[in-house]
């Protein structure tokens, strides 16, 4: 992740992506799994959210998990300081490792904040053994729908896109994954999309996906939107309101589709 990381780095951000990653466990790492003994490249691993179950469900794997920035370093190194992961700070654009350094390489949710995307996959298949897999989960912030709907909550919810591109980043490029991984020179590519669903009859979902991780990562970007003209004041709030009461009983709902996609060197 890059300096302007446009949920920026607060400890509500922090809380946010473990709550994702808890949230999203099962659907997204049901089928993660590494060998013992082989070395996995964690590539943009935050404060350790998805390191945490990364390592557990390959608990004998080497895993090496970098990121760009210390404070977030410090975080995974406090939160994971009884687990054999090595943390190093190195930018996904120029790693510090040789030619086939690794035997699998694994990153989520670090694409969509790149500016260049297709140089980071190639810098990572260089250290990637022959034979060896790349996994990558990414989300698509064009795949939502939620109900019930409004204008303003429509508002909200494009703005969080909308100030994502003016940073040169792409919160769609879920749907781009197949031939990202085709093009960085993975072959075997298979994408599988991973759809979340949110009503009353999931409440562990409403509470633990709509409220806890989506409408937080909105508001997140509250001040940029408003700057950038993108919304004002009134509509930004009423937004926000209509957002919760699409995780609100009984007529709430909230449907968005991540991909994960697996490529062999």
């Amino acid at each position: 992740m890059t300096p302007d990381y446009v949920h920026g780095y607060t400890h509500r951000e922090a809380e946010r992506l473990r709550d994702q990653a808890e949230t999203l466990s099962d659907l997204l790492h049901s089928d993660t799994a590494y060998p013992a003994g082989c070395l996995v490249l964690e590539a943009g691993c935050g404060v350790g959210a998805q390191t945490a179950i990364l390592s557990l469900r390959s608990r004998s794997a080497r895993i090496t998990s970098i990121d760009i920035s210390s404070d977030s370093l410090r975080q995974a190194r406090s939160a994971l300081f009884d687990r054999e992961i090595g943390f190093a700070r190195a930018d996904v654009f120029n790693l510090p490792f040789p030619d086939e350094a690794f035997d699998h390489v694994f990153l989520c949710f670090v694409l969509e904040h790149l500016k260049d995307p297709e140089r980071a996959l190639v810098e990572l298949g260089r250290v990637l053994k022959a034979g060896g897999s790349m996994t990558v989960i990414e989300g698509d912030h064009g795949s939502c729908f939620f109900h019930p709907s409004s204008a303003e909550a429509s508002i909200a919810w494009n703005s969080l896109i909308q100030v994502q591109a003016g940073l040169g980043a792409d919160s769609l490029i879920g749907r781009r994954l197949y031939p990202l991984l085709s093009s960085a020179g993975l072959s075997d590519v298979q994408v599988s999309p991973r759809m979340v669903y949110s009503d009353a009859s999931r409440p562990a979902m409403m509470d633990g996906f709509v409220r806890r991780t989506i409408i937080p990562m909105v508001e997140g970007v509250k001040e940029s939107a408003i700057s950038l003209g993108l919304a004002d004041e009134a509509s930004w709030e009423a937004g926000i309101r209509d957002l919760h009461r699409t995780a609100q009983p009984p007529e709430g709902t909230f449907c968005y589709t991540f991909f994960k996609g697996v490529g062999i060197k």
